[in-house]
């Protein structure tokens, strides 16, 4: 009986000492739904303080270029080109059996040389005052001056280049380097008066042509016309009308058969009408 009760009494205290059979299950955790419901998670802290970067905006650089300024309609042009005329030379027959071609554009110049009629030459040149043109033979470079009357020409005359008198080529004298003198001028209305001391020349030296020569810029229905003029003695008269802006004026040689002398200004006197 004793026995029995021991027996008891040992089996009830082991059983108060030994674990749960639950826990023993899950010996290490609790259950994941129970964490989930207990994790409170950290709250990550906010970043302060942290640098402030501008950006700036750096210029670049660059090459300037300065223009001029534009110029506005009351600036004057700087540089207008002024249109060149085209000129031709033309080709033309002597239309006449003999021709006489002078040193300069009017009879009243040196003989040159003759043209026969019907000699094709070129037409270089024109003299709108005195109707006279400048010729030569074909690709020649001796050229010359005729009346236009005397030539027929195939094209515009008006197309080839007029010749300034003060670039006509006359020839000097290489023995007679001395102007006229005594050149005495009088006006009577329109009509003008040249006298001036005989040139002495040697004998033999004579042109057989007119031995003075004056080149007159006179005034003719408004505008000043060039004149030359011929005389066989020391004296002449012109005609030189009033109305021009531009004075009137004239040179005077005296002429002998290889050219001619220095010429002298005239004192041309004014036109009061």
């Amino acid at each position: 009986m004793n026995k029995i009760l021991f027996c008891l009494l040992f089996i009830l205290t082991c059983s108060a000492c030994a674990p749960s059979a639950e826990i023993l299950a899950t010996p290490n955790a609790l259950d994941q739904t129970d964490i989930a419901s207990t994790w409170t998670p950290t709250t990550v802290p906010s970043v302060t303080n942290l640098p402030t970067y501008t950006t700036t905006n750096t210029p670049m650089v660059t090459n300037t270029v300065t223009l001029p300024p534009s110029p506005t309609p009351t600036d004057p042009p700087t540089h207008i080109p002024t249109p060149q005329p085209i000129y031709v030379v033309l080709r033309g027959e002597v239309n006449v059996e003999h021709v006489s071609c002078f040193y300069g554009p009017h009879k009243s110049y040196l003989y040159k040389y003759g043209l026969v009629g019907g000699s094709n030459l070129e037409i270089i040149g024109r003299m709108v005052d005195t109707n006279y043109i400048q010729v030569r033979a074909i690709g020649g470079d001796n050229p010359c001056w005729m009346n236009l009357e005397w030539m027929n020409v195939r094209g515009e005359i008006e197309n080839v280049q007029p010749i300034d008198p003060l670039d006509t080529d006359i020839p000097s004298s290489p023995y007679y380097f001395n102007a006229p003198t005594g050149v005495n001028v009088t006006r009577d209305g329109n009509q003008v008066t040249l006298n001036w001391n005989a040139y002495s020349l040697r004998a033999g030296d004579g042109s057989e042509q007119f031995p003075y020569l004056l080149e007159a810029w006179v005034c003719r229905e408004g505008r000043l016309i060039f004149t030359p003029m011929g005389s066989w003695i020391n004296s002449l008269t012109i005609e030189d009308q009033p109305g021009c802006r531009e004075p009137s004026h004239a040179r005077l040689y005296a002429v002998e058969k290889h050219g001619y002398t220095p010429y002298i200004e005239v004192p041309w006197p004014t036109n009061l009408n």
